[in-house]
């Protein structure tokens, strides 16, 4: 039986929506993968890396830099590659290459060999695994988008939040090596498997309605079995999307506004989270305990997650931006001016609730306001502005802090900057509706490949 028969049947005999299914696949490489290349597991390793082989933290920065422009490149064909064949094969490969290159690190020595295991790791993570995730979920929920994006960024919080705790007792205890070692083999052996079993592309291709009202499921139990079909019904008023193509939405305002938002919003996310703990480290904390102020930005995006996802279907998105923006710069601003974990975990908390609503709510922006037809192609050309940010944050606060010896420079211009990108995201209201004769008429059906 093929894995798209499989996934039919047990559609069928499932008493709930597929779409769940498929935000429990998805969340597998959000809780697992992600996080290895993430810059909050990353900080944990700045310093014990840069002690024994004498790397200035600028160099060590540049690796996450060059990762992000790499995921930049990659990042149209990525989107292209989701929308037309789902996200299973794209997540279960972009797992095998993060762990992999998290195996390989366990063995680096020289710089330019860090350079070589990490920056492919680190583009997996800035592109496929973030589109193929997100994606996925705003492809099968339409209505209930908010919560389920929600759930997914819970969990990868929780993944956010465990790694860089057990990486430092790893390091502890066996040192860097180990730690990398075990999160190659960790990776590999659950980040492949359920995707290729598991995903499909969208509701449409099994012949279900996208994110239906419990009452307006249709019953299964007169289909024969292992039909992949059933019956129609109409779609409810909620579920009504207006599905740009990517060059329609290349000529609305919102997108330059979102995209500009992502560059200035995720260079505060990637320039401080990586240099946390090195900056309370320098500030006297003890490196055992420093970790926990990665921990504690990465778990406040779970009650952010909640908190944003109850506003988000009654307060503009726009709005809510803007608010998490805020939320962010006095995270990162205070960041700089805390010396001890009493005012750090409070303000790395605050920190983490802003980011989160930056990742929730632009994941939820540009699937409510362009669709999901062209999602994963608008999002592969939207993504490399985040990338942009998260490849500028990191090593511009690398090099001023090699300049100026302490951290508080670079994240107050950091909290500015993401201030005016919460004033200017304001303007980036709903594109509506498109003309009757420019609405994307391409049917949401399976593509003939599979």
């Amino acid at each position: 039986m093929s894995f798209a028969g499989l996934r039919a049947r047990l559609a069928q005999r499932l008493p709930f929506y597929y779409g769940w299914v498929v935000l429990a696949v998805a969340s597998v490489p959000s809780f697992g993968s992600r996080p290895v290349m993430a810059v909050a597991t990353l900080s944990v390793f700045v310093v014990p890396m840069t002690e024994e082989f004498g790397w200035s933290r600028g160099q060590f920065s540049g690796a996450v830099s060059l990762g992000a422009l790499f995921g930049l490149l990659v990042s149209p064909y990525a989107g292209r590659l989701v929308d037309r064949y789902g996200s299973g094969i794209m997540l279960a490969g972009s797992a095998s290459v993060v762990g992999i290159c998290a195996i390989g690190l366990s063995m680096t020595s020289p710089v330019w060999s860090f350079y070589a295991m990490y920056v492919p790791g680190r583009a997996v993570f800035s592109s496929p695994l973030e589109l193929g995730t997100s994606t996925a979920v705003s492809n099968w929920f339409i209505r209930r988008r908010p919560s389920a994006l929600a759930y997914m960024g819970i969990i990868q919080s929780i993944g956010l939040t465990i790694f860089p705790v057990v990486v430092q007792v790893m390091i502890n205890g066996w040192g860097w090596r180990t730690a990398w070692l075990a999160l190659g083999i960790f990776t590999i052996s659950t980040g492949i498997i359920p995707v290729l079993l598991l995903m499909a592309r969208r509701p449409e291709d099994m012949g279900l309605e996208p994110d239906p009202e419990k009452s307006q499921q249709p019953s299964r139990e007169s289909a024969p079995l292992g039909a992949e079909t059933v019956v129609e019904v109409a779609a409810p008023s909620a579920n009504v999307e207006h599905n740009y193509t990517v060059r329609q939405a290349l000529h609305t305002r919102a997108f330059w506004i979102l995209a500009l938002f992502s560059v200035f919003g995720f260079i505060v996310q990637a320039g401080v989270s990586l240099h946390q703990v090195p900056h309370y480290i320098g500030q006297g904390v003890d490196i055992r305990l420093a970790a926990i102020t990665a921990s504690v930005f990465a778990f406040g995006q779970v009650p952010g997650s909640l908190f944003w996802s109850f506003w988000a279907r009654r307060l503009p998105l726009r709005a809510l931006l803007a608010a998490a923006g805020a939320i962010t710069a006095v995270g990162a601003i205070g960041t700089g001016y805390s010396s001890s974990l009493s005012v750090g975990l409070p303000v790395g908390l605050l920190l983490g609730v802003g980011v989160g609503g930056m990742h929730l709510l632009l994941r939820l922006t540009w699937a409510d306001y362009y669709g999901r037809l062209h999602l994963g192609s608008i999002r592969g050309l939207t993504l490399p502005a985040q990338i942009g940010g998260q490849a500028m944050g990191p090593i511009v606060a690398g090099f001023m802090y090699d300049a100026t010896g302490d951290y508080r420079a670079p994240f107050t211009v950091f909290g500015i900057i993401v201030s005016i990108a919460a004033v200017m995201v304001l303007a980036a209201k709903p594109p509506g509706p498109l003309p009757v004769t420019s609405v994307a008429t391409e049917p949401l059906t399976a593509p003939t490949s599979s």
